[in-house]
């Protein structure tokens, strides 16, 4: 697992700022979505994977007790996927062009819809009921990369919680958007996975200062169960 390293001075300036450590330490949690990030053989399947993060494969167990604990408590579990289609070619010829050739041929051939690539990965605890998107740019919600914020808003939805691969590409991406977008959200970091601890943290240590918040898994497991309890009082 990454080594978390959130200087004080950060949580200084987030409780400075906000009034205290964690802002949404007490959600509803039947409003809220598990969305787990491109946990995709073609980010952890060697010899599959064009680019490949070993520390995702240590965050299964975390994202699978998240999975089941939203289930549980009445959330909503979303499992995003990165695919490649033609029109990226034209319509990200940005990220296309700065890419080396041979790294572009073998994104497309992991990330074409039904390849093994495509695939989630065989660990995660997918359920028939768990919703599957697919997206086609970093950020599942930016314009036109999916139906996200879409299906979130259509079932109530109204905070998520982010887990995946990489921390600081796919899934900051993904939170920051969620929160431009007006959904409270929460990165979990240990089950968030990067190339390194340092990008790893670097992520956390952004994302917390401008746009949301950051727990463990123990802990946000911990704040839905006692949410989940304290709602069902009469």
């Amino acid at each position: 697992m990454h080594q978390l390293a959130i200087p004080k001075s950060v949580i200084d300036r987030v409780i400075e700022r906000r009034g205290r450590e964690h802002v949404y330490d007490d959600v509803d949690p039947a409003r809220c979505a598990l969305l787990v990030v491109d946990m995709q053989n073609a980010f952890m399947l060697p010899g599959v994977a064009h680019s490949l993060c070993p520390m995702a494969e240590k965050i299964v167990p975390n994202i699978n007790r998240l999975a089941q604990a939203v289930r549980a408590t009445g959330g909503t579990v979303f499992w995003i996927k990165t695919t490649f289609t033609p029109q990226a070619l034209r319509d990200w010829s940005t990220y296309f062009e700065m890419t080396s050739p041979a790294r572009v041929a073998k994104r497309i051939e992991a990330l074409t819809a039904d390849s093994r690539g495509h695939a989630l990965w065989s660990g995660l605890d997918v359920r028939p009921q768990d919703p599957i998107v697919e997206k086609n740019r970093f950020s599942a919600f930016i314009q036109g990369s999916s139906d996200l914020a879409v299906a979130l808003r259509e079932r109530g939805l109204d905070t998520v919680l982010v887990t995946g691969t990489v921390t600081n590409v796919c899934c900051e991406s993904t939170a920051r958007d969620a929160m431009m977008l007006n959904f409270k959200t929460i990165m979990v970091t240990d089950a968030n996975a990067a190339a390194t601890d340092e990008d790893h943290n670097a992520s956390l240590i952004a994302f917390y200062l401008s746009f949301g918040d950051i727990m463990s898994t123990d802990m946000l497991i911990g704040c839905l169960e006692r949410d989940a309890r304290q709602a069902a009082q009469p």
